[in-house]
């Protein structure tokens, strides 16, 4: 398969100086290994996404020195290809409806019987409140769904993907592991369709990603995105988790940090070189 990966991010802010090394090291790579890069938006959420911004992440991309193949994929766009893969996991048994609140799930993690909450990738574990309740008929569509996990482990057996840069090699990915650890994740949201675990899954493989590059914060829900690619038969790209850019007290940049927006650098007089540089990487000529 030919070397491709993809930048993929949401629309609902600047870009700072994380999103420019994370898209600068999967361009680089794809270069390097004579590959081809391709932009995404993340566009799922349209109560927070915004066209405006959107425009300023291609134009900011431009500017760093990146192309892509048009057109440029939309999440929005494919809600009928999500709702076909979230159907052929309701037909298994797989997923069940979640009508549970956040405060729910916070009240029940922290009930006495429970021990203390459990936190994994998507934030406080699910307690199961739902899972065990009658489920008959059509798949919703205007509920939360969620993954049994327990069921989903035990469909696939044990299951690994390769890491090239955290803890490189092979990375085993067990019922154990995603059971106690992970639980019970969202798939479907009951106001936006699905949700970004079975989104990013769907997409990378019908765009023939071979290699998902990304920042190490995404390192624990790399599991849960094989697991998917195993229940609904689909390749498993090779990862690559680089660190992150942090800010001086070491904390990781968010799109809240406008201070450090590629647009604000940009109107400061920096070139695509300054921001290279900024986050440690070697000029556009020599990391190819």
């Amino acid at each position: 398969m030919a070397f491709r990966t993809r930048f993929a991010p949401s629309p609902t802010g600047p870009l700072h100086l994380g999103h420019a090394f994370s898209a600068l090291t999967a361009y680089d790579a794809a270069q390097a290994a004579g590959g081809s890069f391709h932009l995404r938006l993340d566009d799922i959420d349209q109560s927070r996404a915004r066209p405006e911004w959107a425009a300023q992440i291609c134009d900011d991309l431009h500017w760093l020195g990146l192309s892509w193949p048009a057109p440029v994929w939309r999440q929005s766009d494919r809600l009928p290809r999500y709702r076909a893969a979230l159907e052929r996991l309701w037909r298994r048994g797989l997923l069940y409806p979640c009508t549970c609140t956040r405060r729910d799930i916070q009240a029940a993690a922290n009930a006495p019987q429970e021990g203390a909450p459990r936190f994994g990738p998507d934030g406080l574990i699910y307690p199961g409140t739902c899972r065990n309740r009658p489920r008959s008929g059509p798949m919703p569509q205007d509920q939360a769904l969620r993954l049994d996990m327990k069921k989903a482990m035990q469909a696939i057996g044990e299951a690994s993907f390769h890491e090239e840069t955290f803890y490189p090699g092979p990375r085993a990915v067990t019922a154990r592991q995603m059971i106690d650890s992970v639980g019970d994740v969202v798939l479907a949201r009951r106001d936006m369709g699905a949700a970004y675990h079975l989104a990013i899954v769907v997409d990378d493989a019908d765009q023939e990603i071979s290699h998902v590059i990304r920042g190490q914060d995404l390192f624990d829900a790399t599991a849960i995105h094989v697991v998917l690619q195993h229940l609904l038969d689909l390749p498993t790209p090779r990862y690559h988790h680089h660190r992150l850019i942090r800010d001086a007290s070491g904390k990781r940049l968010a799109k809240r940090d406008d201070a450090r927006a590629i647009a604000l650098y940009r109107s400061e007089g920096k070139r695509p070189a300054d921001l290279r540089a900024m986050v440690g990487l070697p000029p556009a000529s020599a990391s190819v």
